[in-house]
């Protein structure tokens, strides 16, 4: 099988060109080529398709997590497919729109020496109401509310940007114990298809800094659609403004998300290739 390897800061894909290639179960293929020990390494593996039509979407991803799990959106993921199909010819345009589970992501290239630079990424409007994210709760939206992990209790807000956030607010995120918080949050009994599980720290109304942990992946050093839904949780908890571009630090590097008063989240940052190579799958 031939890849790629991408980063949109820090958060690594392998991408597999399968308008030439087929690939069967990719689920077990993203577990061999997911595992940093004896596989290529990455947080999972993306699929570039056809579009189911191409009236609809220039092209369609599918992505699967490091356990082989299939996930709807990763805001990272498609900023690279951007880069990808772009820099390897598969099409001209700066401008392309792709289909994803989650649904049609509208990607804005900025192009130096015929290479992109970055990408901006109309990644929709996040879904708030608690039995669409899903949250099991009565309440119809879940809002700095109490949720209890190892004895503590955490604030938490939940966001759907395709897939199911929960963001946390902290005063220092760089000590925080993700390798114990994080599976007991994804696995929390409030969160049927488990959670992604945002900690954030606001530095000022214009900067936040996060860690985070991925559903089926564990701690990852940067999440696209992370960034957005605490972005989006900020402002609902009075934190950051509306309508103003907000930087989130991240380990693996940092974004720039707006979250506008039409509903929609606009997402900026780079993308990366790492190499490129061969693998055997059995």
């Amino acid at each position: 099988m031939k890849f790629t390897k991408m980063h949109g800061a820090g958060n690594d894909y392998i991408y597999v060109n399968c308008l030439k290639e087929t690939l069967l179960n990719p689920d077990e293929v993203a577990k061999t080529v997911s595992d940093r020990h004896f596989g290529v390494g990455s947080d999972g593996l993306v699929l570039i398709l056809p579009p189911t039509s191409p009236e609809l979407a220039d092209f369609r991803i599918r992505i699967f997590n490091a356990d082989g799990t299939e996930d709807n959106m990763c805001g990272n993921a498609v900023r690279c497919v951007g880069k990808y199909v772009y820099d390897g010819r598969l099409t001209d345009k700066t401008v392309l729109t792709v289909e994803t589970n989650s649904g049609l992501k509208t990607l804005t290239m900025t192009v130096d020496n015929s290479q992109v630079t970055s990408v901006e990424v109309d990644m929709g409007q996040p879904k708030l109401a608690a039995a669409e994210i899903p949250v099991m709760t009565d309440q119809e939206q879940f809002i700095s509310q109490p949720v209890m992990v190892l004895g503590k209790q955490y604030d938490v807000t939940c966001v759907s940007m395709g897939n199911p956030h929960a963001v946390s607010f902290c005063d220092h995120v760089d000590i925080l114990e993700m390798d114990k918080l994080g599976p007991h949050f994804e696995h929390h009994p409030l969160f049927p298809e488990r959670v992604n599980m945002d900690f954030v720290e606001v530095i000022d109304d214009h900067t936040i800094k996060m860690r985070v942990w991925g559903r089926g992946s564990g701690e990852i050093f940067s999440s696209g659609t992370g960034a957005c839904a605490g972005v989006v949780a900020c402002v609902l908890n009075g934190k950051c403004p509306q309508d103003e571009r907000i930087t989130v630090l991240l380990r693996g590097g940092k974004l720039k998300v707006t979250y506008q008063s039409d509903g929609t989240v606009q997402m900026q940052g780079g993308a990366t290739k790492v190499f490129e190579g061969e693998i055997r799958i059995r």
